[in-house]
């Protein structure tokens, strides 16, 4: 009983402790820090908890929007023990990522980083410096470059026509289509093709399916984690967010071990190579400027299998969403196909080029419903940005739904209005059109699919 009573005595000390140390801590940094430099515009803030209150909300987008409105588009705020500063207009963003990208240009330690990532070892999630400047390099060269992309091409037509095709039939028999699911789909198919070198069923990754897992991924890494912004609480794993990354990873691991296995047993070199022959020639010759093995390999397939399923599908829904929403901006883009490619052929992808209407509602798309309205940034020293004081290790928030809106660049900007973007294609595109982990050409296969899902789907309507 007498030592019952002394460890609960002993942990009510240890945490009674750590509390009062906690907000003395923040109290000094509230109260006295900024009185020695001068820091951007910031809300009221509490301490230890710091503006995270004001971020409760399921879209922290918009609730930075709304404060940015009120305290300017460079903003700084306390998340936790975190510095961060959140970045709100264009100007703002190229005096981050333009201006000073050799400050900004890494990205934060965050715990999903850590199980998603096989220890910041992709590019997404790793650190900036000479790892991540050669993995770049060898993705850019080997992976995405137009050789290699286009390489694919055939193969995309193909799986395109068969959604096509087997949606017209479902309609001629008048059945019920889950677009969304349809497109999900096919985004699977066409990025295991390309990656893996065949498809996949749903079950091969784990009876859950690829869509579950995959929405899993998306809900857990958009949860907020106490361990990031208080990191002594990232080994407590007090929500059990790490216990659920740490199972979704293992699931990946070994779906990815058995395909590379695969590709080690039942290697044929007469067929077009996909990205894990590639990576395998890589590691076997001994190319990379570092130490490359499985472990690299499996990072940047499911940097590319997660960023394919979730954002390229989602972008594409939206889009077309808003053209059932907008018949006369459909019945335009439907008179540009005709012109452009006639009634007696599907659209391909050398079209695609030549059809400008389509660029302007895909952009449209993009700057209305970004997939990835808030990514993130890291000062890797301290600096002075707009004549405001940036500390090393603040995270950098660039708010691209805001950016998106922001009416003193886009007139009207709730309105999906695609002409907004005539003779401006390549000044004025939207943040989310740019790839910021990968090159340029990452950009391409994206482009290629989403424009002929829509094309297709646009010309059997």
């Amino acid at each position: 009983m007498g030592f019952r009573v002394f460890c609960s005595n002993s942990m009510t000390l240890i945490w009674g402790t750590l509390v009062v140390f906690l907000f003395v801590y923040s109290l000094y940094v509230l109260l006295n820090i900024h009185k020695r430099k001068r820091f951007p515009p910031s809300p009221t803030g509490f301490p230890i908890l710091g503006h995270l209150h004001l971020l409760a909300g399921k879209n922290p987008h918009n609730d930075l929007q709304k404060l940015a409105k009120k305290h300017g588009p460079i903003m700084y705020v306390q998340l936790g023990l975190v510095p961060a500063i959140v970045a709100s207009s264009v100007d703002a963003v190229e005096k981050f990522l333009k201006t000073n990208d050799h400050i900004f240009a890494s990205r934060p330690h965050s715990e999903a980083s850590q199980y998603l990532s096989y220890g910041q070892k992709n590019l997404i999630f790793a650190k900036y410096g000479v790892y991540w400047r050669n993995m770049r390099k060898l993705c850019t060269v080997h992976l995405l470059s137009n050789h290699k992309i286009n390489s694919f091409q055939s193969m995309r037509k193909q799986e395109v026509q068969l959604l096509i095709e087997s949606i017209k039939k479902e309609a001629h028999d008048r059945v019920v289509v889950d677009l969304s699911a349809r497109i999900l789909s096919l985004n699977a198919n066409l990025t295991c093709l390309m990656m893996f070198g065949k498809k996949y069923m749903d079950e091969d990754l784990d009876k859950r399916g690829f869509k579950a897992i995959v929405q899993d991924v998306v809900d857990l890494v958009s949860t907020p984690n106490l361990g990031d912004f208080f990191p002594f609480l990232g080994v407590i794993d007090l929500q059990g967010l790490n216990r659920k990354l740490k199972d979704l990873s293992k699931v990946f691991d070994e779906f990815l071990e058995r395909i590379i296995d695969e590709h080690v047993e039942y290697h044929d070199r007469d067929q077009t190579k996909d990205f894990v022959d590639t990576m395998m020639d890589i590691m076997q010759s001994g190319e990379a400027e570092f130490q490359f093995d499985r472990r690299h390999i499996k990072a940047i397939l499911l940097d590319m299998l997660l960023a394919a399923m979730d954002t390229t599908a989602s972008t594409a829904e939206w889009i077309l969403t808003e053209l059932l929403r907008h018949p006369q901006v459909m019945k335009k883009l439907q008179n540009e196909l005709q012109e452009v490619v006639g009634l007696e052929r599907m659209v391909e992808e050398s079209d695609l080029e030549n059809l400008n209407y389509l660029n302007m509602v895909v952009n449209e798309g993009l700057r209305l419903h970004p997939a990835v309205p808030l990514f993130f940034h890291e000062a890797m020293e301290d600096c002075v940005v707009d004549d405001f004081h940036i500390q090393k290790g603040s995270r950098i928030i660039i708010n691209c739904y805001a950016i998106h809106r922001d009416p003193n660049v886009w007139p009207d900007p709730e309105k999906f209005f695609p002409g907004r973007f005539v003779g401006t294609l390549h000044q004025k595109r939207p943040l989310a059109a740019i790839d910021f982990s990968f090159s340029g050409n990452s950009y391409c296969h994206k482009y290629i699919y989403r424009h002929l899902i829509k094309c297709h789907w646009i010309q059997c309507r």
